[in-house]
């Protein structure tokens, strides 16, 4: 049986037309309609309340305190993508700060959920990107120990495949099988007219 290589670079994605109906939901309405299924640990939080992000899954597995291979993710991963990391919810040392999430913010990307910790906090406020983390630390990461790209990984707690949905806010962040999320979209919808009759009687 031939091996996966560690790194690889096409996947399926998501559509753009699913990804850009899915931004419109709070996590908590798809997370419902998945079957409570697929939501991080909320440990996995964004940087500031009001940052939202939805995108296709570009998935990216560390050993703890190592970022080597998100420097290769940044470069490989398209537009709109958001970079995934399972970073093992280890927080004695931040995988990434302003300089790499700058370099994802001009590169396009959706936003960025590492399970695990960042630094630079003050300014990555002022970069307006969405970023997702486990927390911060100020020590900085080693460079030594390859990942690998866009295989299944779990962050968060959550199965996470290449080029899954997935949708974070205030309430954390949700992952749904790319196969399964044109039709969660319609549950959705009804389950937000639902919900606004509920409050509306209220």
């Amino acid at each position: 049986m031939s091996q996966l290589p560690e790194i690889i670079r096409t996947i399926d994605r998501v559509s753009a037309d699913v990804v850009a109906k899915a931004s419109t939901y709070q996590a908590a309405i798809l997370a419902d309609v998945a079957g409570r299924r697929g939501t991080m640990h909320g440990r996995v939080a964004p940087v500031y309340q009001s940052m939202k992000v939805a995108g296709p899954a570009f998935t990216v597995e560390v050993r703890p305190g190592d970022n080597l291979m998100i420097h290769a993710a940044i470069a490989l991963a398209q537009p709109g993508d958001v970079l995934v990391i399972d970073g093992k919810g280890d927080q004695t040392a931040a995988l990434m700060g302003t300089l790499m999430l700058s370099a994802c913010k001009k590169r396009g990307l959706a936003g960025v959920i590492v399970d695990g910790a960042i630094r630079d906090k003050l300014e990555i406020l002022e970069l307006d990107f969405p970023v997702f983390s486990a927390g911060f630390n100020p020590a900085g990461p080693t460079k030594y120990v390859p990942g690998r790209i866009n295989h299944p990984i779990s962050a968060g707690g959550a199965v996470v495949n290449p080029g899954d949905l997935v949708v974070g806010d205030a309430d954390g962040v949700v992952v749904i099988e790319r196969e399964k999320a044109p039709g969660m979209l319609a549950l959705a919808d009804k389950k937000v007219a639902d919900e606004a009759a509920r409050i509306e009687s209220i």
